[in-house]
């Protein structure tokens, strides 16, 4: 049995919360979260609401408030999750643009960077905890978005912060199961 299927059995066992099982796999940027994601989404037949649609470069955590209005209480209350994600256009993820709609599924993953953030404990019926080593990880993420301008300056100054928020948080420690994926893509 490869990693996907030993998660989505873990998954399939736990029982929802409010009638949806929502799945969160976090951890650290470059670590392989949405590599893992996609994958366990096919196994599951379960869509993936990605954090990277809240995020911006200038605003690490403090999005929050409104993934949890539009999409992680309306999903616990058996409704629709619609939200308005970060306009694409805008690199640095400044301003909204589109709204998204994700319809109620028994199943649904969220990934992305501190989506099992202290907020959600009794939220969540399942939390994966990705990581790698922090050099490895920026080489991920460097290959992805060099062609950005200050793209490295960036990327450290967003690793440095969370590794504080996570270190604060305690994050790693609540995470049902946690994979390295040094040696994965």
């Amino acid at each position: 049995m490869d990693l996907v299927d030993q998660v989505a059995a873990a998954v399939a066992s736990r029982d929802g919360v409010g009638g949806v099982r929502i799945v969160g796999i976090d951890g650290p940027s470059g670590a392989g979260k949405s590599f893992l994601s996609h994958g366990l989404a096919a196994a599951l037949k379960a869509p993936v609401i990605e954090i990277d649609d809240f995020v911006s470069w200038g605003n690490f955590a403090g999005w929050w408030p409104r993934f949890d209005a539009q999409v992680l209480a309306p999903l616990l209350r058996g409704e629709d999750a619609t939200y308005q994600t970060r306009d694409w256009t805008d690199w640095y993820g400044d301003t909204l643009g589109a709204w998204k709609t994700q319809p109620w599924s028994p199943t649904v993953i969220v990934e992305g960077v501190t989506c099992t953030r202290r907020e959600t404990i009794g939220r969540l019926a399942y939390a994966v905890w990705v990581e790698a080593p922090a050099p490895l990880r920026l080489a991920r993420g460097l290959a992805r978005d060099s062609s950005f301008p200050g793209a490295e300056q960036l990327w450290r100054k967003w690793m440095a912060e969370e590794e504080q928020f996570f270190a604060t948080d305690g994050t790693r420690d609540r995470a049902d199961l946690i994979i390295d994926t040094t040696d994965r893509p």
